[in-house]
């Protein structure tokens, strides 16, 4: 395909940080690919570029973050030309590709959810897309339909489902007045702890422990923005252990 104008949208909706979304490449040096980079979404595009490299048709645009919050993101990619427009979640971000071309020359097959390993050193260092995606349309074609009734050719679907597979992780919410306490386990030498964690605030206890016969204690917080685990050991000279990430 050599096209002047493109639209493509897509809904998604991943607990994954790194993924490929969709991905097209063409003969002359072209090629597309969006996909999530430490879980913000990277558009990477490029109209053509020439041998001598006086054309230089590479752009890249990041627009949003946390987007592995497997929450449902709306993805609108407009085209005409060298004029982007780029919408992820309503918030749109136009922009001009580089160099000095208007067609996209799109050779081969168009990927979605992954890209094929083409031998490139930028097709094996990228992840396939882990997660659902719902109302794909490429220029007008409901790719989503067209895929579940089998109507694309040639297409290598693998092993796709039409469902979404929800997590089993269950989340709890804390409103800065709320806790949650839990019985220690007395008799243990061994303490340890994880969990994942969101939040806007830069302020924060996340964890409190006291340790038995009055031995210390071990605290976790969000300070200014950054983890800080303390642990205070009564029975010895240093008495007090201060990480900070």
């Amino acid at each position: 395909m050599k096209t002047l104008k493109d639209v493509i949208s897509l809904k998604f909706k991943t607990s994954e940080s790194e993924g490929v979304i969709f991905h097209g490449e063409g003969q002359q040096g072209d090629y597309i690919t969006l996909e999530l980079k430490k879980a913000k979404l990277v558009l990477n595009l490029n109209l053509g570029s020439n041998q001598l490299g006086s054309i230089f048709g590479h752009t890249s645009v990041t627009t949003g973050s946390l987007l592995d919050d497997h929450h449902w993101h709306s993805i609108i990619i407009e085209r005409h030309g060298r004029n982007i427009n780029l919408t992820l979640d309503r918030h749109m971000q136009h922009f001009r590709t580089n160099g000095e071309f208007d067609y996209l020359d799109l050779d081969y097959e168009i990927t979605f959810g992954g890209m094929p390993f083409s031998g490139k050193p930028s097709s094996n260092s990228r992840k396939n897309f882990k997660g659902c995606m719902e109302s794909i349309n490429y220029n007008g074609n409901n790719i989503t339909d067209l895929a579940k009734r089998k109507k694309l050719e040639p297409s290598n679907m693998g092993n796709l489902s039409f469902f979404c597979v929800e997590p089993h992780t269950v989340p709890v919410f804390f409103n800065a007045t709320s806790y949650l306490e839990v019985p220690g386990r007395p008799s243990q030498d061994l303490f340890s702890v994880s969990f994942l964690f969101r939040t806007w605030n830069p302020n924060g206890l996340l964890l409190f422990s006291s340790f038995a016969d009055d031995l210390g204690n071990v605290e976790i917080d969000v300070n200014e923005g950054k983890v800080s685990v303390h642990i205070n050991v009564t029975q010895v000279k240093k008495n007090r252990i201060d990480i900070s990430s």
